[in-house]
């Protein structure tokens, strides 16, 4: 690596470089700036954060996977964990979710020309609006993605033994960095990489622009996937990536048309991960098309497509829907302290609650959840009952002899119908005719997959964001991918960032409007990039 790898952070060209200098006073300007430059030399001898005013999310493969690779099959929570796992007879983990979309600033009906705004994060259009209703909520917001890294050092030096799990999407990260939000990134620093606070926590990794499974090209998902791991090693080090085992997929959706959920878990287990969370109602038994009997214990994960091919990987079940509540109050803990190991096929295994819910989102999480949490992690730490991170837990079996093909089989809901009547292997036009037959008969039966939010479709009504998200996604691949466009260059770097921007899920979630706007006008922008740059 050399110094055009940091393109123009030492000249103070680049975007953060002109956040830190505009509109402050001299004394806090400098302050920041020794910070920004202080990270930025220490992880000269691994990854920049920015680019030519770009995230990293592209252009290092190879070292990734180093990095990734290099930590697989050895310890990363287990040996430094102080819980006596041997003791226990229940325990939970809980994760916080955390995502802010990227959006032309400026939006309709606010005396501007969306086209020409810049792209900001949602969170400091929040703050900067006049408009928002929301906007008394953003500095709560910013704190809410920064607590952590304060509790966690407070908990331990009380002489207790915190746990939590984080995930936070690429689009947040860079809003963060935009808005200068570097207090956020130091706190979250701390408590990643410090051997006194890193058991205690557990990144997991998603999708860089919240991308949900069943509406997303696998080829753009698994770019999601890399994008996400360049951006977080390139924030927390290399180090810090390699200790991220698991995977969350954004809304908790898994794709039931076969072909796709295959390509995800692929995409997953060849991107690094070993475990994956995955909604209660979204996974059924094989035999029965059943829900799992064994909710707090891992699965695994089996997706076969139609030409035959089989592919699985231990999942941890999340339990209930996206109730802010279950995490809010910690209900988590609650039921893991009713819980004894159980009887599995003949041996005892320690059952283990999984939970996950937004991070900010609602007065639970932004007024209760402090005070709850931290009377949990009190009463919790060096108890029976421990809070863990899920690592250390499947660590923990692991090292007691379970092996992953021990664990119940689930599959994605609504296969078993699909396999009554084809087999996988017997290709995809008959996968394709059989997937047809079924929902012209069943008007329930569809090919959205499942997520923790079933009462919302990503596709159903959405046609003026999908169609061009489309096109989008395929002059991509015909420009970059087949062009064979190197992924350090420049324009391969901004037509990815604004494709991987455009697929967030918030486009088709708060319906038509604005939301929707937003999407197209970023295909627009990166329909631009491949037009005119490539």
């Amino acid at each position: 690596m050399n110094d055009s790898d940091f393109g123009d952070i030492r000249s103070m060209r680049d975007p953060i470089s002109k956040v830190l200098l505009s509109g402050m006073e001299s004394r806090v300007a400098a302050h920041c700036i020794f910070d920004a430059e202080s990270y930025f030399v220490r992880n000269m001898n691994e990854l920049p954060e920015y680019i030519n005013g770009l995230p990293n999310i592209c252009g290092q493969e190879g070292l990734i996977e180093e990095a990734i690779g290099r930590s697989r099959g050895s310890s990363v929570f287990l040996h430094e964990s102080g819980i006596d796992f041997g003791r226990a007879r229940g325990c939970c983990a809980v994760a916080l979710h955390m995502h802010q979309p990227i959006i032309p600033a400026g939006g309709p009906g606010r005396g501007s020309d969306m086209s020409v705004e810049p792209m900001v994060g949602y969170l400091q259009f929040l703050q900067e609006s006049p408009y928002e209703e929301d906007r008394h909520n953003a500095g709560v917001y910013r704190w809410c993605y920064k607590r952590m890294g304060e509790y966690i050092p407070q908990l331990v030096e009380e002489g207790k033994n915190p746990r939590i799990l984080l995930d936070f999407t690429g689009t947040l990260f860079h809003g963060l960095r935009q808005m200068a939000a570097h207090d956020v990134f130091d706190s979250l620093m701390t408590v990643t990489s410090d051997p006194r606070y890193r058991r205690c926590l557990e990144w997991l990794g998603t999708t860089w622009g919240h991308a949900v499974a069943p509406s997303t090209p696998p080829r753009d998902y698994r770019l999601h996937i890399k994008a996400w791991q360049h951006h977080f090693g390139a924030i927390f080090g290399l180090e810090a990536l390699s200790r991220v085992r698991g995977f969350v997929p954004s809304e908790l959706a898994l794709p039931n048309h076969p072909d796709l959920a295959y390509e995800m878990v692929k995409s997953i287990k060849e991107c690094g991960y070993l475990y994956m969370i995955v909604q209660e109602h979204s996974v059924e038994r094989p035999h029965d098309g059943w829900g799992s009997q064994w909710l707090h214990i891992p699965n695994r994960l089996v997706c076969r497509n139609s030409q035959g091919e089989e592919i699985g990987i231990t999942c941890l079940i999340k339990t209930g829907g996206s109730d802010t509540k279950l995490i809010g109050q910690m209900q988590a803990y609650d039921e893991a302290s009713t819980q004894s190991r159980w009887d599995y096929f003949g041996s005892r295994i320690l059952p283990m609650v999984t939970q996950i819910a937004d991070g900010e989102n609602g007065h639970v999480m932004m007024d209760e959840f402090p005070h709850k949490y931290l009377q949990v992690v009190r009463e919790a730490s060096w108890s029976d009952v421990p809070l863990v991170t899920a690592t250390e837990y499947l660590e923990y079996l692991f090292a007691s002899g379970w092996k992953e093909e021990h664990f119940p089989v689930v599959q994605p809901a609504r296969q078993k119908r699909i396999w009554d009547r084809c087999k996988p292997g017997d290709g995809a036009e008959k996968l394709d005719r059989v997937l047809r037959e079924l929902c012209d008969e069943d008007p329930t039966f569809h090919l959205e997959g499942s997520s923790w939010t079933n009462d919302v479709s990503w596709l159903f009504g959405y046609e003026s964001v999908t169609g061009p998200l489309e096109r989008t996604s395929a002059l991509f691949h015909e420009k970059a991918t087949r062009g064979g466009v190197p992924t350090w260059e420049h324009h391969y770097r901004n037509a990815l960032f604004h494709l991987l921007a455009a697929e967030t899920s918030c486009f088709r979630y708060w319906g038509h409007g604005r939301w929707t706007d937003y999407g197209i006008e970023i295909c627009r922008r990166a329909k631009e990039i491949l037009t005119h740059d490539f």
